[in-house]
């Protein structure tokens, strides 16, 4: 009686087998994508009366923002996401698009000089890649248009760039288009 259950399923195995492992591959696939999409979303752009201002003046994007379509990293050679607006100007002035408080003013590995503003309505603007030479402290109040700092070639993780501010936009901790939220058009 043993045999013939071995033999059983063995046949069984032999005619759909394939079937069940295409099956699992599929349900695999699917589960990668959704999880994958679940958590790479970034916050709707939504409705604020807010004023923010542009980080730098007559700047151009040297690499925009993108949460879905993976980007070359040239200097780390690989393909990721980038949850960042990249500007590079003559004029490396860098200031802050809407008044808050500095939270933060560190060294980061990759990032280089880092300044970080929590803003209202659960806003917060991260300007990377900056001089050493940073013009706030932590817990200092600022306002839009104040002058923070400089752009620089701080950030090891884009040093192909040359001197450029590597800039990020959260909206309640979560990575938020910069496009959505400043006059981005003519850059």
């Amino acid at each position: 009686m043993e045999i013939e259950k071995r033999n059983g399923f063995i046949e069984f195995v032999k005619k759909y087998g394939m079937f069940v492992v295409v099956g699992i591959v599929i349900f695999a696939v699917a589960l990668t994508f959704t999880l994958v999409a679940a958590l790479s979303k970034t916050v709707p752009a939504g409705n604020t009366n807010l004023n923010f201002t542009l980080p730098m003046q007559e700047a151009n994007i040297i690499k925009d923002f993108s949460d879905t379509e993976l980007q070359n990293n040239e200097t780390l050679n690989q393909w990721e996401a980038h949850l960042y607006v990249d500007f590079a100007s003559e004029n490396s002035d860098v200031f802050a698009v809407l008044g808050g408080t500095v939270v933060s003013v560190e060294e980061k590995a990759l990032d280089g000089y880092t300044i970080t503003i929590k803003h209202s309505n659960g806003f917060e603007s991260i300007y990377s890649s900056l001089n050493e030479n940073m013009l706030v402290k932590e817990g200092d109040k600022v306002e839009a248009g104040q002058k923070i700092g400089t752009a620089d070639n701080s950030a090891e993780g884009e040093l192909d760039m040359g001197a450029h501010l590597h800039f990020a936009m959260k909206l309640n901790d979560k990575f938020v288009d910069p496009n959505n939220y400043l006059d981005l058009q003519e850059k």
